[in-house]
């Protein structure tokens, strides 16, 4: 029982001690565009949450969310159909809310065990909250960019040091985050390897520009 209670302690203070800006007590996160955050999950559904059960499989539960998926952007090769969403029961431990058959969300997960799980640091919103640039990001945009990296800057200067990097400057905007970089550019590779924002809306709006801007 000990060395159990010792290596939860010890899982608990490494996963706090990953990110760095607060989201709530005991849960922090570092700031993802959502091209990242896309990239890098293993699951990526637009689903309504019809209903949720409380897991007391530990200490602190898992709250396992049933979900009505609406259609799958990523994740065909992981799990064919997603029914259920675990999370943390608690917000100090990541875990997140949903509102249950109110909105349709954009859930972003791992798979472990053929469950897929979610929190706070995964990209999860509800889905008319989205701008039209994001949602086409999610359709089919982000994929093209997974390759390029997405450099934070945080205070200048600050300047990219690849060719498949874009700068991402919403941080430095009084906007703060998310700002118009997260909301309505894509970092896509084009030709010879090299990556930039891109921005296309419109079919007098498709801009593409450089990679320190905007």
């Amino acid at each position: 029982m000990q060395s159990v209670f010792q290596h939860l302690i010890s899982l608990l203070f490494v996963f706090s001690s990953l990110h760095v800006n607060q989201l709530t007590d005991g849960c922090s996160c570092a700031l993802t565009h959502p091209q990242d955050a896309f990239c890098n999950s293993d699951i990526v559904i637009r689903a309504k949450v019809v209903g949720k059960k409380l897991l007391r499989d530990g200490p602190f539960g898992t709250m396992r969310y049933t979900v009505k998926q609406m259609k799958m952007y990523k994740g065909f090769e992981k799990v064919q159909h997603v029914q259920h969403i675990y999370t943390d029961a608690s917000e100090s431990l990541c875990g997140v809310k949903f509102d249950i058959n109110k909105y349709q969300y954009l859930i972003t997960g791992r798979v472990y065990d053929d469950k897929v799980y979610t929190g706070l640091c995964n990209f999860n919103e509800r889905w008319e909250r989205l701008s039209l640039a994001q949602k086409k990001g999610i359709n089919h945009r982000y994929q093209l960019g997974c390759k390029c990296r997405i450099k934070p800057c945080h205070y200048l200067p600050c300047f990219v040091t690849s060719k498949n990097e874009c700068l991402w400057t919403d941080m430095l905007s009084h906007f703060g985050y998310p700002g118009y970089q997260s909301r309505h550019y894509a970092c896509i590779q084009q030709k010879e390897g090299y990556c930039s924002w891109y921005r296309g809306l419109t079919t007098r709006d498709k801009t593409t520009i450089n990679a320190t801007d905007p």
